[in-house]
């Protein structure tokens, strides 16, 4: 491992970090350690010097959020709540404990978190190089998975119980930091007496460290059976059948009782499974404990750029070199495996664009991962963030990740807590540090995650690992992958046999791939409005989907401004209203989860627009079927079984929004549909596209006027003539 190792220990000697440094601040623990070879992703490690100020936010009591009534979002019952009220409390370290020092109430992370976690005007004495932005005291800790009741708009079946941490962070004033391509160590802090002291413990002779063989224990209980975890792999199909989501990610956990120390399981994971997002976090008065092998990215701020790493597809290592590049291949060429992650892409392209300038998101690099066990695909998405957002808009807009959600996001968070029946806790939560006075920060995902708390003499650890389900998942091959996924863990908790500390012997590696579609990202003079409209803009109906952004994004690169209004929640005002009000140039009805009639709005437009009484409109999957039903069609699951995030043949006339066009596949996400048969005998449509089977309407327009429906996602990166489409329908 980095030389944290030996360095933490004559550290905790001489009184300089953990027990002993009360004079400093608190004996908690913190590292971010990059570990694995030098790469655009693994640069800097540091280890956080003792702390006198932190933030921590707790479950709120049963009185000011209620757990949620039974309901099913699994089958289209996503029931949608805001404006609940937590609690942000700062503490300051007395020198023997954490004391109340102010506090705040809001329904925002970003609000809570900005009122409590002030920047600070001092920087640091030693200057790092350019890769470190680490130029002042900054905040850093974790954050849970269950402040997703903050950021999405749900109430959650099986919340944390009251009290129960859902996050930590720590100001910190003093560090230590690594730079791995010039191999140096460098200390950092405001504090010089500090500072001279842990300088002198460096240049001491470095002991040889002893490596901490790990305990063999009782193996672990799993919360689910492979059985069961098949079940719930075929119940989530189901649910993707029926139209209500696209993918979900479901965890399965492994728990019990382990042997050894906290900090002997993160020097054995970190050296047996290096990752670039690693991190080891103790909370002493919490009896509570991190350890982090993590491959992914959540974000990154740095002068204004948002970037984001996704991963989303995964293999095992191979036996041997060419096993693994067969391996490698088969998961590249996979069309599951490709389409789950082009979902994911989509997903985080939106989530970017809610916080980033108009058409200033792009995909920068797409790459296979190769790490101690397995495989992964990664696409790199950055976006050149907005003036009026900060880091904290970042964190919230982004948390938690999409890869270990799903989309569209909002229904399958409520589906997850469904399915899993308990919190999360800090599984696929987030570590990692932010500076409010510059705006730059790094979050991981925290996967390949245990948690640890200490029961009277004993740790109890919970490993959790899981995969995106998908309508081309099978469900023993869902079983193998968390499994994959979890070795590592379950290794360094002495669970499996082969628990020996050793150092892996397999080369880790990025292997870059060709981009699938390189989408334009020019600077545009547009702007997108979600509360204060433009008159003569598009209006954008979202409907509860993950993807709407990129639509309106794209609107602009077009050259048109853009309001978005939400066609889910319940409007003041109607469709006819909102037309004469904003006037708008065109109207576009968004894609979503569910069926049309779970939009009133939309089909309130949809009805309108067959009757000539709107601007030009475009229905765009889920706007599409609510034009269909207006017209009369039936709405039906499609009888050759949904598709979702995969590029098929469109086979079109070229007339329409299709004029000019030649061949051309486009990405679909959808499972229901109309038919041809029934389409082509109304009198009031033309069908302009068909699937390659002809059976199935994949886009239609009204013969008397410019309304036009599309089955699929133009917007999507897996559609490279989608933007032709959007500029036909403009210039109407």
């Amino acid at each position: 491992m980095i030389p944290f190792s030996s360095l933490r220990e004559r550290l905790m000697r001489k009184g300089l970090l953990g027990i002993g440094a009360g004079n400093y601040g608190a004996p908690d623990e913190l590292m971010l350690i990059s570990s694995g070879p030098l790469s655009h992703l693994s640069q800097f490690s540091v280890l956080c010097g003792p702390s006198r100020r932190r933030v921590i936010v707790r479950q709120p009591s049963r009185d000011i959020l209620p757990i949620a009534h039974p309901h099913s979002p699994l089958s289209g019952e996503t029931n949608l709540v805001q404006g609940v009220q937590f609690t942000f409390q700062r503490e300051l370290w007395d020198g023997k404990k954490w004391a109340s020092d102010t506090s705040t109430s809001s329904a925002s992370l970003a609000v809570g978190l900005r009122d409590l976690c002030t920047g600070n005007v001092d920087r640091f004495s030693a200057e790092t190089s350019e890769r470190v932005p680490l130029h002042g005291p900054f905040w850093a800790g974790a954050l849970s998975y269950d402040l997703v009741q903050l950021t999405q708009p749900i109430q959650l079946q099986h919340p944390p119980h009251e009290g129960e941490l859902l996050c930590v962070l720590w100001e910190i004033e003093r560090c230590i930091v690594f730079d791995k391509e010039h191999e140096q160590l460098t200390v950092l802090s405001v504090d010089h007496d500090w500072k001279q002291n842990v300088d002198a413990c460096m240049k001491e002779e470095v002991e040889a460290n002893p490596i901490s063989e790990l305990i063999q224990c009782q193996p672990p209980l799993s919360n689910s059976t492979d059985e069961e975890h098949e079940e719930i792999v075929r119940n989530v199909q189901s649910s993707i059948t029926d139209g209500q989501l696209y993918q979900l990610n479901f965890g399965r956990s492994w728990e019990g009782e382990i042997k050894s120390e906290p900090w002997d399981v993160f020097c054995h994971s970190v050296s047996s499974n290096p990752a670039p997002y690693s991190g080891f976090l103790h909370m002493k008065d919490e009896e509570f404990a991190l350890v982090s092998a993590s491959p992914e990215s959540l974000l990154s701020t740095q002068r204004g750029i948002i970037t984001t790493a996704p991963i989303k597809g995964t293999a095992p290592r191979g036996a041997s070199d060419a096993e693994e590049v067969f391996l490698r291949e088969e998961m590249i060429s996979d069309r599951k495996e490709r389409a789950e992650h082009r979902m994911l892409v989509d997903l985080m392209r939106n989530d970017v664009g809610q916080i980033a300038q108009p058409n200033q998101v792009w995909v920068e690099r797409f790459d296979v991962e190769v790490y101690a066990e397995v495989q992964h695909l990664v696409s790199r998405i950055k976006g050149r963030l907005n003036p009026d957002v900060d880091v904290f808009d970042a964190v919230e807009k982004i948390f938690p990740g999409g890869s270990i959600t799903g989309c569209p996001r909002t229904v399958v968070c409520a589906a997850i807590d469904e399915l899993e029946q308990k919190p999360r806790s800090f599984w696929t939560g987030s570590l990692g540090w932010f500076d409010p006075s510059t705006g730059d920060s790094s979050w991981n995902i925290l996967i390949r995650t245990a948690e640890l708390h200490r029961k009277g003499e004993s740790w109890f650890s919970r490993v959790t690992a899981g995969g995106g389900i998908t309508i081309e998942s099978n469900p023993k091959s869902e079983v193998a992958e968390a499994k994959w996924k979890a070795n590592g863990l379950l290794r360094s908790m002495g669970w499996l046999e082969d628990s020996v500390h050793i150092i892996t012997s397999k080369h880790l590696a990025i292997h870059p791939l060709p981009l699938e579609n390189r989408q334009s990202n020019h600077v545009v003079s547009t702007s997108i409005h979600t509360e204060h409209f433009e008159k003569n803009a598009v209006l954008l109906i979202d409907n509860l989907d993950s993807f709407t952004y990129n639509i309106a994004h794209d609107i602009c690169g077009h050259g048109h401004h853009v309001n978005i209004i939400s066609g889910r929640e319940h409007s003041k005002r109607s469709a006819s209203q909102l037309i004469n009000e904003l006037q708008p140039s065109h109207i576009v009805l968004g894609p979503g989860p569910g069926w049309p009639q779970d939009s009133p709005l939309t089909m309130e437009f949809a009805r309108l627009a067959v009757r000539g009484e709107t601007p030009p409109l475009l229905g765009v999957c889920l706007g599409h079927q609510a034009l269909g039903l207006a017209l009369g069609l039936e709405l039906v699951p499609s009888p050759i079984g949904p598709v979702h995030g995969t590029p098929v043949k469109c086979l079109h006339t070229g007339d329409g929004l299709f004029a000019e066009l030649g061949v051309i596949s486009m990405t679909r996400y959808n499972s229901l549909t109309h038919l041809t048969a029934e389409a082509a005998e109304n009198e009031n449509a033309i069908i302009d596209a068909t699937d390659d089977t002809k059976s199935l309407v994949l886009g239609l327009r009204s013969k008397k006027h410019p309304v036009f429906g599309v089955q699929f996602h133009p917007e999507s990166v897996g559609s490279p003539s989608g933007g032709n489409i959007l500029l036909k329908f403009l210039d109407y």
